[in-house]
């Protein structure tokens, strides 16, 4: 089957490690094609033998304002076209132009790093919209090409249901369409036998499964995704972002994750993230 992936996003936020990724995963890429390109060059390669194609497109693309609409009209055929766009939280992305003293591409003398950095998040706002995100603020490079290969490998499935554990002290992903706070539940981590722990071990499970409000929490939050699961089915979409969030992201909330995995997992196609777990 032929498909088109437009990889796309801020500066800064790995777009280049995407596209690797995808590459090594088989496809044809072209890397910053300019977006006026985007409707004649998909033509043309699909005229080819290359039926998997990936295209890098930055903002500093002659005609990027157009993007979206050549993305719209290419969603509309019937060539499978997927947005995989990536974004940091400004103070990441800060970091990162300062480690490397690059040059942000829409900076002006005039203007700061953080200036360049909202004027980029703002041009580019729409396309957020018409694919999936991911929020590279806390991803090594290594994270990063597995996750994007584990969404490439769902393309053809319908809605993938992708649950997401965290820690509040380091931000909420950027990409969540749901966020579930389990903080008010009992923490291992104040049990010594249980602090270098994650909540993949069967001491935490046991000490969480012990627990009423623990699971109770986790039937509301299965009952209420299972509820309205099947209207974003029905909206087409590609993907459900579920974050369920605890202090340090290592104990509660990946046990959490751990559970609806595996309950949805016979019922939808999931996928299943520990942000802070190395």
């Amino acid at each position: 089957m032929k498909q088109l992936i437009i990889v796309t996003g801020l500066s800064g936020s790995g777009k280049s490690i995407a596209l690797k990724a995808l590459e090594d995963s088989g496809y044809y890429c072209i890397d910053n094609l300019p977006a006026t390109m985007l409707p004649h060059i998909s033509e043309h390669l699909f005229l080819t033998d290359h039926d998997r194609v990936a295209i890098s497109i930055d903002s500093r693309s002659a005609g990027i304002e157009t993007l979206a609409a050549h993305i719209k009209e290419l969603q509309s055929q019937e060539t499978p076209t997927e947005v995989l766009f990536l974004e940091s939280n400004v103070e990441t992305l800060v970091k990162r132009f300062s480690e490397t003293r690059r040059k942000h591409p829409l900076s002006k003398h005039n203007t700061t790093l953080a200036e360049s950095i909202a004027h980029e998040r703002e041009l580019l706002s729409e396309l957020g919209t018409l694919g999936h995100v991911i929020d590279t603020s806390n991803l090594s490079a290594n994270t990063l090409r597995g996750w994007v290969k584990e969404v490439v490998s769902s393309e053809h499935a319908g809605l993938t249901l992708l649950f997401t554990s965290f820690g509040f002290k380091h931000g909420i992903p950027l990409d969540a369409d749901f966020v579930f706070d389990v903080r008010c539940l009992p923490n291992p981590h104040y049990d010594l036998s249980m602090r270098d722990l994650t909540g993949r071990d069967a001491l935490v499970q046991n000490f969480l499964l012990d627990s009423k409000p623990a699971q109770e929490m986790l039937l509301d939050i299965r009952n209420y995704v299972e509820k309205w699961l099947p209207c974003f089915v029905m909206d087409n979409r590609s993907y459900l972002t579920v974050a369920i969030g605890c202090t340090g992201g290592q104990h509660r909330s990946v046990y959490f994750v751990e559970q609806l995995t595996q309950y949805f997992m016979s019922k939808q196609k999931v996928l299943a993230r520990h942000r802070e777990l190395k």
